[in-house]
């Protein structure tokens, strides 16, 4: 019964390139919050995280549930299922578009559908440079739909020492941006 069910954060992922971030958003979650995850690959993704994550799998957790994106009868496309937002990271151009355009012929575009028409925060990690004007015209609309769009702009204030450590700052950053308290690093002054 999904009134029985624990809100949950759903995480997509799309084909684009920074597989990186999504395996330390799902971390992060895992790590700071008690929060069930649902987790949902685009086929493009999984070819992706083969190519660029080599033998870092997908987190497996008992808390975590990943769902085929193929079929549309999860209960994460449904507005009744109880969830506290969602992360799509790293975000491709191409599903930046469809969800601009209310497109849901996925789960992933479907869930990120669903989230937006409930008024739940909606986070998209973007991942494209240069920006086309259709690509900012899409950010626009899903910034008035009521969605962040978040370019995964890395920091230097923290003083990352690798690849992961760029990469959780922005995990953590974007989870915090779905109205979840996270620990870290945040910009000081110093005297």
């Amino acid at each position: 019964m999904l009134m029985d069910r624990l809100p949950s954060v759903i995480v997509g992922v799309t084909g684009a390139s920074g597989q990186l971030l999504a395996w330390w958003v799902v971390q992060a979650l895992l790590e700071q919050t008690d929060y069930p995850i649902d987790l949902v690959l685009s086929q493009n993704a999984v070819e992706v995280w083969q190519h660029e994550m080599g033998d870092r799998l997908i987190p497996n957790h008992p808390r975590v549930t990943l769902h085929p994106n193929s079929t549309l009868a999860s209960p994460i496309a449904s507005g009744s299922c109880p969830t506290v937002g969602m992360l799509v990271a790293p975000c491709s151009v191409g599903t930046l578009g469809r969800i601009a355009t209310g497109t849901a012929d996925t789960l992933l575009l479907r869930a990120a559908d669903v989230t937006l028409k409930e008024r739940r925060p909606l986070v998209l990690m973007v991942r494209e440079t240069p920006l086309s004007l259709i690509h900012l015209r899409a950010m626009q609309a899903v910034t008035e739909a009521g969605g962040v769009v978040m370019p995964p702009v890395f920091t230097l204030y923290n003083h990352p020492a690798s690849l992961d450590d760029m990469a959780r700052e922005l995990a953590l950053h974007a989870v915090e941006l779905l109205g979840v308290r996270v620990e870290r690093k945040r910009w000081g002054y110093s005297v």
